[in-house]
Formats: structure tokens, C-alpha cells, sequence
């Protein structure tokens, strides 16, 4: 490789973070997803209920009610730890699965970091506002949730142009409609009343949202971590 060659991908790849420490960021955005879904499982299933605006909603119910209830009462410390963690996780791995694709240029990947990283920013803002901060907690959820029908379609664009992640964008292109229809879906059966987290299915319908949200980071991050670990081969 000529030193004009090496000189131009060394300024193509940027100064940091290097493709080792990249590499290994990447896994932030499988972590950030396991801890995430994880918690709410566990604190799910032995919350004994929330009180929000006065109002007692007794027993929690997976089904009906949603995973912010979950930042109040009892399980709130640990329920509002697990979504600014969380976004910290997924926001650093962002940042490293992107820094693992060499060929994107200096704005390329700078779009992609910044629209992806709107769901860890929603996240973080969950953590820090609960349900009973409704406005600030409704904006972290729509940036949570409602970003990647657009992120989803701006790095799907953007990856084609990468032939090793050709097969991954065309997906990712698709992972926006899905998400938007799961969004509706959603919506549909949302209820911004305490009694709606005791009846309905609200709680269920968020949840499938949110688990096929998060199933994309996790893609990008397991992607970004074998490739770079193969020399960028196409797997």
C-alpha cells in the first residue's frame, strides 16, 4: 500500500476511536438491550404496583401496563437505573459499530451517530423523567420508540452504499415500516389514564415494540463486532 493510499483511509477511518476499541464498543448495543429487557422481566414479575398522580395501580400487570410503571413504586431505583444505563450502553455502542465500518466517510458516519443515537438519548430521558414528569417522559418515549422510523430508513440509505452491508440495510429498510406499524399499533391501544394501565393490552403491545426496536441495535452490534474481527469479510 502506497503512503498516499495508507494516508487517505487512515483519514477516511478518523482518529478515534481506533478499530480495536471500536470493535469492542459495538458490544454496548447488544448489552444495552439484554440489561434493558432484562430488568423489566425480573422487576415485572415481583412489582407489587406503582401509585401515579394518587392513583393506586394494583397489582402490576405486564399485559396492561407499561414498562414505565415500573419507574415508580418499590422498583423505581432500579427500573429508571436500568433505562439511563441502558443508554449509555446503547449510545456507546452505536458510536463503536459505526467507527467498525471503514468505508463510510467522516459525514456518513456522523449521520448515522446522531439518528441512532435519538433512542439511547429517549432512554436516558425516561430514566431521569418518570411517568409523573408526563411531558419530558412522553418526548424520551417518542424518541425511544418513535426515531427509528426515521434512523432506520437514514442508515439503511447510507449503508447500501457499503457492499458488505448491503443485506443489513435492505433489512434495516424494511425494520422502519415494521417499526411504525408497531407504533400504531401501540397508540392504538394506549390509554394516558390509570385505568388504562390496569386494563387493555397496552403494556404488551409496547413491549413487542420495544423488543423488535432494540432487536435492530442488537444486529448492528453483533454485525460490527464479527466483521471488524474478520477483517471486515462479509459474513
Amino acid at each position: 500500500m502506497s503512503i498516499n493510499t495508507r494516508a487517505a483511509t487512515k483519514a477516511k477511518e478518523g482518529p478515534f476511536p481506533a478499530q480495536r476499541t471500536a470493535r469492542w464498543m459495538a458490544l454496548g448495543a447488544i448489552a444495552g438491550p439484554v440489561l434493558f429487557t432484562v430488568a423489566w422481566l425480573v422487576l415485572g414479575w415481583v412489582s407489587p404496583g406503582f401509585t401515579i398522580f394518587g392513583t393506586r395501580i394494583e397489582p402490576y400487570s405486564p399485559i396492561s401496563a407499561g414498562i414505565s410503571g415500573l419507574g415508580l413504586g418499590p422498583t423505581a431505583p432500579y427500573m429508571n437505573a436500568a433505562f439511563v444505563l441502558t443508554g449509555i450502553l446503547l449510545g456507546t455502542g452505536v458510536v463503536g459499530a459505526v467507527y467498525c465500518i471503514p468505508e463510510l466517510s467522516v459525514g456518513a458516519r456522523r449521520t448515522c451517530i446522531v439518528s441512532l443515537c435519538l433512542t439511547p438519548l429517549g432512554s436516558v430521558m425516561d430514566g431521569l423523567f418518570t411517568l409523573e414528569s408526563f411531558f419530558p417522559h412522553f418526548v424520551g418515549a417518542a424518541l425511544g420508540f418513535g426515531s427509528p422510523i426515521v434512523s432506520f430508513v437514514v442508515c439503511g440509505l447510507v449503508l447500501r452504499g457499503v457492499s458488505s452491508w448491503r443485506r443489513f440495510a435492505n433489512w434495516l429498510l424494511l425494520g422502519s415500516p415494521l417499526t411504525l406499524a408497531l407504533t400504531v399499533l401501540y397508540f392504538s391501544t394506549f390509554t394516558p389514564t390509570a385505568e388504562g394501565a390496569r386494563t387493555g393490552v397496552a403494556g404488551l403491545t409496547e413491549r413487542v415494540l420495544v423488543l423488535e426496536v432494540l432487536a435492530w441495535f442488537v444486529a448492528l452490534g453483533w454485525l460490527a463486532f464479527r466483521r471488524s474481527g474478520h477483517g471486515g469479510r462479509k459474513l
